[in-house]
């Protein structure tokens, strides 16, 4: 079974930085690309990073380019999120996303979430 646990979510004062991690388990993480997502109250989701399946290649929303860096290690099966110069507007609940292929179907799978409040 397919989960993914998002941690390390928490209030912090703008300018401040925070660390997401997903622990995932229940299939090949190496196999697949992760990606982060958030959703402010009242906002759809939105993507916020993805990275491929070696760490190798990774995009960003604009919104969070040069501020946020996506990453992974493979033998701890756990994707991060470092988060820094946070701003208010990055308040969300941020969830852990992968496309894990269930026999002949693609499932989109997701964490719990965990929530990050920026104070200005």
């Amino acid at each position: 079974q397919v989960q993914l646990v998002e941690s390390g979510g928490g209030l912090v004062q703008a300018g401040g930085s925070l660390r997401l991690s997903c622990a995932a388990s229940g299939f090949t993480f190496s196999s697949y690309a992760m990606s982060w997502y958030r959703q402010a109250p009242g906002k759809e989701r939105e993507l916020v990073a993805v990275i491929n399946t070696t760490g190798g290649s990774t995009n960003y929303a604009d919104s969070v380019k040069g501020r946020f860096t996506i990453s992974r290690d493979n033998a701890k099966n756990t994707v991060y999120l470092q988060m820094n110069s946070l701003k208010p507007e990055d308040t969300a609940v941020y969830y852990c996303n992968a496309n894990i292929l269930v026999g002949a179907k693609l499932v989109r799978s997701w964490g719990q979430g965990t929530q990050v409040t920026v104070s200005s």
